[in-house]
């Protein structure tokens, strides 16, 4: 038999071929095939199989379905109030003790005399309160000033957002798509977007926090409640509710003074982390686990950094007369020196190294699991 007499026109045959074949000799192609071509003539001419690195096929972006190009894109608003509620109330109920006596070493009363190593769950209660709705404030505001900043449509979300430095590289085209995709956010509008979220979420903490501190340093029993009803008990006095609201608001300015440089340290060193890894790692998103290590590294050193303004701040919320700030500055400056200023230092960077971990970790994870962002 010759080779022309050997060649089959297959075409016609193989466009009329069921494609859910009741019988196994029907003919079919295995994806695995090498490319099939047909000539000029209507033969079929099979390309010679090339081989290719097993290796290098499963480790192309293309074949890890997790891969993701690096597209910087935020949480929608739904995501990041869930994900913060979420990390808010994990954080806080797994830290409160150490929260506890950093408080109380941070007491004028003295450690031992604001109870010591008892009860240190007292204000636990009024912590969880506060602690979901100030944390979902707080991503909320800070996705969203961040997505502003960045947005291609945006006043400062082009050159001018660049040149300013809100940008760390320009808005782009996809050539995959034609859409246009944001920039990628520097460190100053994470500067932004934090200070922003603290102040939203101060709106909720601190109310909680005074209530808070007072029970942890042993007043009214260490009731949260019972601290709560004193504070509402004075609308009695000739402010009415001007006086609960600046009672349940003091210390609010130092709160501020002492999250916002807190914020405007640890997250763009957070974010900075995280986008080191996406650049590594191909553009896929960190994982919870990533996450909470950069989130730790970061908060202690945020931490450390701030706990003369963190001692202020307490000193402000257990006074028993309303003090300017300052003013307990220099009485701390002319009793004890600077001493006092680094008091609970230890507790409050550990605490908020591991809190770092807890409350950033869960926000990935929680952000990666509801938007199908690389691993859990």
């Amino acid at each position: 038999m010759t080779l022309k007499m050997a060649k089959y026109r297959l075409r016609p045959i193989l466009q009329n071929v069921d494609p859910n074949p009741p019988r196994s000799t029907d003919i079919a192609i295995p994806r695995s095939d090498p490319p099939v071509n047909f000539d000029a003539q209507g033969f079929i001419e099979v390309e010679p199989r090339r081989h290719r690195d097993h290796n290098e096929q499963q480790h192309t972006p293309s074949a890890d379905p997790t891969r993701r190009k690096l597209k910087p894109t935020a949480p929608s608003n739904r995501t990041a109030l869930v994900a913060g509620a979420i990390a808010g109330t994990t954080v806080d109920l797994s830290l409160f003790p150490l929260d506890t006596l950093k408080t109380r070493l941070q007491a004028r009363e003295g450690f031992l005399s604001s109870g010591g190593f008892r009860g240190i769950y007292r204000g636990v209660g009024s912590a969880l309160v506060g602690s979901a709705p100030g944390a979902a404030f707080f991503f909320l505001t800070y996705e969203s000033t961040k997505s502003l900043l960045s947005s291609p449509t945006g006043p400062l979300g082009g050159q001018l957002g660049h040149d300013l430095g809100l940008l760390k590289t320009k808005p782009a085209v996809d050539p995959t798509d034609g859409k246009v995709v944001r920039g990628q956010s520097g460190a100053l509008a994470h500067m932004i977007a934090a200070s922003a979220g603290e102040v939203a979420a101060c709106a909720v903490r601190v109310p909680t926090e005074v209530v808070k501190q007072r029970a942890q340093a042993g007043q009214f029993g260490g009731s949260s409640a019972r601290a709560f009803f004193d504070i509402l008990a004075q609308r009695r006095a000739p402010g009415g509710l001007a006086t609960v609201f600046r009672e349940l608001y003091r210390g609010w300015s130092i709160t501020i003074l002492r999250e916002v440089p807190f914020t405007v340290i640890q997250f763009p060193l957070w974010e900075s982390l995280k986008r080191y890894s996406r650049t590594r790692n191909m553009g896929l998103e960190p994982s919870a686990l990533e996450s909470a290590v950069y989130g730790s590294a970061a908060g202690a050193a945020a931490a450390g950094l701030t706990t003369p303004l963190d001692v202020l701040k307490t000193r402000v919320m257990l006074s028993a007369e309303r003090e300017p700030a300052w003013k307990l500055v220099k009485e701390i400056l002319r009793e004890n020196g600077v001493r006092p200023f680094f008091s609970g230092m230890g507790p409050r960077v550990m605490w908020i190294s591991i809190g770092g971990f807890i409350f950033l970790g869960s926000y990935q994870a929680v952000v990666n699991n509801v938007e199908g962002r690389g691993k859990i």
